[in-house]
This record gives structure tokens, C-alpha cells and sequence, in this order.
């Protein structure tokens, strides 16, 4: 810090001269060059020499020992990912419309469903005092289709087509039965909000591969009707507020309060910057609070992204091939298949962790046009997303997830015909998909019963989920912890099992 400027600070405010007595420059300097010194060399080699150790002729060990840089020492094995897109399906698809063929029930439109199936789970209030459980089978038609000879409705024709990319979990369950608990679950590892979400603990953990965006960003599907979404779904919970998602948004202002007002050209900016760094660095050293440190680093990242989010939320450069791919709605921003190729675009720039949030899943009537309305919307770009990053070379290391809350029930909720029926909330047997980045493709593990109700072969529960994403990232999920409150929390609290089955 020049003289000059030093006595600038000094004469801001009487108070800051209270907090200089409480730092000793030569204190400050010691403890700060090493790490400024280790920044510095980190930035004039490059990412590329600091690992030009490793080549073909590397063994796993000496990649690991060149990867573990980490300040958390992570990761704590080899990842196979290195980045993800998670689509969110909110509501709850319906399973046995989509993924979980059931021909049995063809013959048994209308029948009460069997106790002994129930089991005395729970039910929700909605279908709960209904007099009849009437099973409701699929009005779509299911075939076969790749070499795994995976079973999709007609639900899903373009997903049908990368089948052999994509590995199937049929036998996923859940502790929620309502959305906003189920919800939080999932994206939390716990019911109730305020832990860090899915996104944050990956951040916390391996840091960032970008220096101009942030390393977890939200994108939401504009006019979507359903249960609400909250920011504490992609929030940083007691993890520091640097680790938190940034929604990016439809329209003018991709990220709220980012652009300069009006009539104001900014170019203080910098200057304005640095000077609230030297207040802030005075405050750090005096009471040591890493939430300062979080601040600064979210200020320049702020400054940062007001060139970079500019270039990176423009599709306009994108060939007209890659928009028919997509489908149509990719050239309106803000749509589900426009997320779906901004998401792309964020991990050709370096964003770790992309999560995508599609609302309209909920079905309790008129399940079958439901089902149909959001397939029209989001199974054309989710396999154009697919192909999109197998042709690119992105697929090997790239993790995709798809799947809700929970599932649906076999019975129909409310009034039953041959045309329409209403699906309830089913927690315990449920299909997600993942793909990519060492997960087996053209795979399908779990296995329901005849009614899609219960998990016969192979349960994953939610934690079990969360457990094998942090493995394929190369993270000991009973490992990645952090301290709040005198106790160590997790992504997966106690719990959780890595399925290696799925690994390839």
C-alpha cells in the first residue's frame, strides 16, 4: 500500500485509524506475502504448466499428488467429472407415463389398488380420503429403443434417440411426500431449508475454474406455473456467502443489479474497488471475520461478470443448426431449450455447476396432457443438450442429471376414465437419469414392481444420490465437511452410499 494512498484511508474516517493500531504492518505483510507471492506464481505459469507434469506415462498417484492442491486437499480420489448440468424436473414427473413400463396393468383399468402394495405408507391429505384407489395404467405407448434397449414413452421421442448415452435409475426413493420439503431434500440433502444446496458444497470444495463468472449458476424456466422455487434452493446455507448460486435471468439484466445506473459510465469503478478493498482488508485483519473476505471477492466478481455475462448470455453467435437442434423456443430467451443451450455455453466458460429449474410437473389431474405439455417443452433440448456435448468432447467429463422430487402414484386421484386420470405424490419409487462423465451409459439399475410402487431390486435413496455425484467429482462424501455451530456437517448428514453399480 503506497504512502499516499495509506493516508488517504486514514483521513476517510476517525474509526479507521482505531482499526490501523490494532494491525501491525510488518504483522500484516508476513502473513500476507506468502499467500499473494503463491497467487501470483499461480497466475504467470498458468493452470497448463502448473500440471504439465502429468502425461500419458502418469500414473493415478502421481496425477492425484499433481491434483491435490487443493486447500481442503481435495480431490480425495481421481474425478471422472469435472463439471455438471442438473435438470431439475419440479413437481414430480410421472414415472410410469415416461420411463417405468408397466404392461400388467393394461388389464386392471379401474381395479382397487392392493393393500399389501400400500404396505401402510404413508399417503398424502389429497388422495388419502378418497373411498377408492382406483390403478390408473398409462395411456402412452412404450417401445424399446438403442442397443440397451431402454423403454421410453411416446412421451419422450427425442430422448429416445440418445437412450444408449443415458443411465436410468428406477428405483430411487425419497424420505418427502410434499413438495416444498421433498423439494429442498433434494437439492439440500436435508427437508428443512437453510443447508447449502448441491452447487455450494462442489464450490466450497473444489473452488473455481473460471476467474469472470461464478462457479455455480441457477437458470430458471421464465412463466412457469407450479409449486414456487426458492433462492434458498440454490443458496449457500452456512457455508461462506461466496459459494451461493447466481440466478441468471431472462431479459435486460441477466443478473439483478449488475448493470451501472443510468447516466453513469463506471469508469471509477475500479479505482472505487480497489479503495473499499484497503477499508476491508483493515477490518479483516482486525477482527478476522471470513465473511469480509467473502464480501471483497464477491465485489470483484461483480465487477468481473459486467463484461463477461454480457458475451456469455448472447446466443446471437450460435449456427442455425445448433438452434433447429434445440427446437424453436432456443431462440427465446428464458425457455427451458434456451437454458438448456446457455447452459452449455456456461461450461465451455468454465462454470462448474449449472443447475436448471423446470416447473410444471405436478399432475394431480389431467396427467396425460400435463405430461404431454412439458415433454413438448424440454425433451427435444435435453436430448439436443446430449448430443450437443458428446459432439463437442464434453460428454467424457461432463455430469447430467435429470429427475424431480419423487414420483407419481399408479392410482388416479380423483375421477378415472379411459382418457384422463390425476396422479398423486409417490415418494417411494421413482426414475432419474444421469449421463456422461464415468457413469455407465445405455444402463438401467433399480427395478419397481408391477404397480411402480414400491422398489423390488436396487433402492437409491436421496443421500445415496448425492453420495456417488461428490464421488464421480472426486470427493469422499463422508469427508467434505464444515463446522458450524460446534458440530461438522455434510451434504449427506449420516447417511449415504456410493452405487458403484452405476460407474462405470
Amino acid at each position: 500500500m503506497c504512502n499516499n494512498h495509506h493516508q488517504k484511508i486514514k483521513s476517510v474516517n476517525k474509526d479507521l485509524q482505531e482499526l490501523e493500531k490494532q494491525v501491525d504492518r510488518r504483522d500484516f505483510l508476513k502473513k500476507t506475502s506468502l499467500g499473494i507471492g503463491a497467487l501470483a506464481l499461480g497466475t504467470l505459469l498458468g493452470a497448463d504448466k502448473m500440471f504439465a507434469s502429468i502425461n500419458k506415462n502418469s500414473s493415478a498417484e502421481d496425477i492425484l499428488n499433481t491434483y491435490n492442491k487443493n486447500r481442503l486437499g481435495l480431490p480425495h480420489h481421481l474425478p471422472k467429472a469435472k463439471r455438471i448440468i442438473y435438470l431439475f424436473q419440479s413437481g414430480g414427473p410421472s414415472q410410469m407415463d415416461l420411463f417405468d413400463y408397466k404392461p400388467k396393468l393394461t388389464d386392471m383399468f379401474g381395479k382397487e389398488l392392493p393393500e399389501s402394495i400400500i404396505g401402510g405408507q404413508r399417503l398424502t391429505g389429497m388422495s388419502g380420503n378418497q373411498s377408492t384407489l382406483p390403478i390408473a395404467p398409462s395411456s402412452f405407448t412404450f417401445k424399446q429403443y438403442g442397443e440397451s434397449r431402454a423403454w421410453v414413452s411416446n412421451a419422450m421421442p427425442y430422448l429416445s434417440e440418445v437412450v444408449d448415452d443415458l443411465c436410468f435409475i428406477k428405483g430411487m426413493q425419497t424420505d418427502q411426500i410434499n413438495h416444498t420439503p421433498a423439494v429442498t431434500f433434494m437439492q439440500t440433502g436435508n427437508q428443512l431449508p437453510g443447508r447449502p444446496s448441491i452447487g455450494s458444497w462442489l464450490s466450497y470444495g473444489l473452488g473455481s475454474d473460471n476467474e469472470n463468472l461464478p462457479t455455480f449458476i441457477t437458470l430458471v424456466s421464465k412463466n412457469g406455473k407450479g409449486q414456487p422455487l426458492k433462492a434458498a434452493l440454490w443458496g449457500n446455507g452456512f457455508l461462506p456467502t461466496e459459494h451461493q448460486g447466481v440466478q441468471f435471468r431472462s431479459g435486460k439484466d441477466p443478473v439483478l443489479y449488475l448493470s451501472d445506473p443510468e447516466n453513469y459510465d463506471g469508469n471509477d469503478r475500479r479505482h472505487m474497488l480497489n479503495y473499499l478493498k484497503d477499508l476491508n482488508s483493515l477490518q479483516t485483519d482486525a477482527y478476522g471475520d471470513p465473511e469480509i473476505q467473502a464480501r471483497m471477492s464477491q465485489y470483484e466478481m461483480a465487477f468481473k461478470m459486467q463484461t463477461s455475462v454480457p458475451e456469455v448470455t448472447d446466443l446471437s453467435d450460435e449456427p442455425d443448426k445448433i438452434f433447429e437442434m434445440y427446437g424453436k423456443d432456443s431462440r427465446d430467451p428464458g425457455t427451458y431449450a434456451a437454458n438448456c443451450l446457455m447452459a452449455r455455453k456456461l461450461l465451455e466458460k468454465g462454470v462448474k455447476f449449472v443447475q436448471l429449474y423446470h416447473q410444471g410437473w405436478d399432475q394431480h389431474s389431467y396427467c396425460p396432457g400435463g405430461v404431454k405439455s412439458q415433454s413438448k417443452k424440454t425433451d427435444q433440448p435435453t436430448a439436443a443438450l446430449i448430443k450437443d456435448l458428446k459432439q463437442r468432447g464434453m460428454l467424457d467429463d461432463t455430469l447430467v442429471v435429470w429427475g424431480g422430487e419423487f414420483g407419481r402414484t399408479v392410482y388416479s386421484q380423483g375421477q378415472l376414465t379411459k382418457e384422463n386420470y390425476g396422479r398423486d405424490h409417490h415418494p417411494k419409487a421413482f426414475t432419474m437419469w444421469m449421463a456422461g462423465a464415468g457413469v455407465k451409459p445405455g444402463f438401467t439399475y433399480g427395478e419397481t414392481d408391477d404397480f411402480s410402487y414400491n422398489v423390488v431390486k436396487d433402492p437409491v435413496h436421496v443421500h445415496d444420490f448425492h453420495a456417488t455425484l461428490l464421488h464421480l467429482f472426486g470427493i469422499d462424501h463422508e469427508r467434505l465437511t464444515f463446522k458450524h455451530q460446534g458440530r461438522r456437517y455434510r451434504l449427506t448428514d449420516v447417511h449415504g452410499n456410493v452405487v458403484k453399480d452405476l460407474l462405470t
